[in-house]
Order: C-alpha cells, then structure tokens, then sequence
C-alpha cells in the first residue's frame, strides 16, 4: 500500500513539473514574439495611431504567438480574412468554415501594415475617437464593432497586454490635448432664493455647504426622487460645495468645447463626479469610452465627455 501511495506521489510532483515546465515554455514563446515583433507595432502605433500593445496582443491572439499555419506561411499573423476589396494573393484556410480565404503577405511587416489600414476602416473609426493609452477601451471597442465573434475576446486581448506589460510600449505621437475647464456659470435666475444656472445647456442650481439632496429638493419645491433621478444618484451621497444639482435630465453628450477633448482624471473624481461635472448621463460616459459598469476610473486616465 505504502509503495502505492508513493507512486501515486511521484506521478503528481511529476505532472506539476511537467505543468509548470508548459507553462514557462508558452510565456518563453510569447515573450519571443514580444521581442521579435514589438519594434513592428511600435512603427505602426506611430504611423497609423493605433496602439502597439493591442497590434502585438491580437498578432500573439489570433497567431498563436506565430506558430499558426496562416502566421508560418502566409505571415497572416492576425486571420483577415480576403474580403471583396483584396487584390492580393490569397490562401485556403479552415476557420468558423471549411475552405474560407485569407489574405497571403509577401514579409510579416506587409501583414502589420495591412491589418492598420485594415482598422482604418469606418467600421472602425469612433476607435480613434479614444485615447492611443486607453488599451482597455480599443480592446472592447475592437468587440463592439464587431472585429471577432468571441464573447471573451476584449478580456483576453487585455488579459495578454497586463500579463506581459505592453502598454508600456504605448505612446501618444500628438501629446493630445488634457483639458479640465474651469466652469463658473453666471446665475441667470432665482427661484426661491436660490440662483438657478445653466451647465452644458441643462437648467441647475449650485450646491451650498451643507446642503444636502432633500434640503435642495425642498427649497425649489421638487420632489425628492425627482432630483435623484435627474442627477442619477441616490440620497446616500454626500453633496459637497460648488456641485452641480441638476434639474432636468442630463445630455447624452458634454459641452461642445470639450469636442476633441480630454478629461484627466484626478486624484478625487468617480464617474459619477465627471458625469456631474459635464451635465452628461453616466451610461453616455460609460458608452464613449467603451467602459463596463464596472469600471472605476484611475488618477491619470483619459476620459471622452463627448
């Protein structure tokens, strides 16, 4: 039994070796193709504004770090396939059907290029409206506009870029503008004694310091769950001096000069102190940076507001 027991032993530290020696063997071959190919999706960040971690996480993705047969004799390292507008050599290839046709390269950088203008596309274009450090944002937009079929793809081409650090090779060639206006509305009416303004074209009213939702919510005769629900926030949270109070349902969009605009988030902001901020609708925020729900803004990040 004893003898058993110590073969039974052997064989688990064995298969935990072997799992352990598979595991580094595949970050080895990533991490190859990282050194391999980085300076190629650098070059096209800088050419085409697109970033090189996403480029280098859907070659690792969609090639198997190179080791698919398209990657290996088509350098097709990120499966486009031939399309009605490709007048290239093509390729027969068994994908989600039997015998589909797929785009042959002459080198791999051919390849990187084709699969930039590929992204270029209108399919494609509200991605160019985020920011070139937000891979998060590019990983789910590239989802949303329908780039792969996978319903966990966006994870794993974030998954891939955190594992293995790529967003450090992401840069900004246009050092895009960081906007944070100073907003000082000029009150345009009263109402009972407490001035009534406008922000991003929606009617609001200031906070004062210890004010709080009900107290407003009195003041200017409004129902409580009334206000909540036009500033989308429950009575729960703390208003703090110079907030806005807004009175109508906030916009879809921020103030028109923030067109091409980027918000800095800072050391104190939520998503829902930024979507106060521009009179926008928390799901509009969330939408125009391809955020989940879940998303909570980090000090640095850029934000779209419109």
């Amino acid at each position: 039994m004893k003898h058993i027991f110590r073969t039974l032993a052997l064989w688990l530290v064995l298969a935990l070796f072997m799992q352990t020696a598979a595991a580094q063997q595949r970050n080895s071959v990533y991490e190859q193709y990282i050194e391999k190919y980085k300076d190629i999706a650098v070059e096209q960040m800088r050419r085409h504004k697109i970033p090189a971690s996403i480029t280098l996480a859907q070659g690792l993705l969609e090639s198997g770090a190179g080791r698919s047969e398209l990657a290996q004799k088509s350098n097709n390292h990120f499966g486009i396939k031939r399309g009605s507008d490709w007048q290239g050599p093509t390729v027969t290839h068994n994908d989600d059907r039997h015998g589909e046709h797929f785009r042959k390269y002459k080198s791999v950088e051919d390849g990187y290029e084709d699969h930039s203008r590929f992204l270029l596309k209108e399919r494609y274009q509200r991605l160019f409206r985020l920011s070139i450090l937000d891979y998060k944002g590019w990983a789910r937009g590239l989802k949303a506009c329908g780039y792969a079929t996978s319903p966990v793809y966006a994870d794993r081409l974030i998954g891939i870029i955190e594992l293995y650090h790529l967003d450090e090779l992401d840069e900004d060639p246009d050092n895009p503008r960081i906007f944070i206006p100073e907003i000082e509305p000029t009150p345009e009416i009263h109402l009972n004694y407490r001035p009534i303004t406008f922000n991003n074209g929606i009617r609001c009213t200031i906070a004062r310091s210890h004010d709080t939702w009900e107290t407003i919510a009195q003041s200017l005769r409004v129902p409580l769950d009334r206000l909540l629900d036009f500033n989308e926030a429950v009575e729960e949270i703390p208003l703090n001096e110079g907030d806005f109070v807004y009175l109508e349902k906030k916009a879809t969009k921020g103030p028109k000069e923030m067109k091409g605009q980027w918000h800095k988030v800072g050391s104190d902001d939520s998503m829902f102190s930024i979507a106060q901020r521009y009179g926008i609708r928390l799901r509009s925020l969330y939408k125009l940076n391809y955020k989940d729900d879940d998303y909570q803004p980090l000090p640095g990040d850029l934000l779209r507001v419109r």
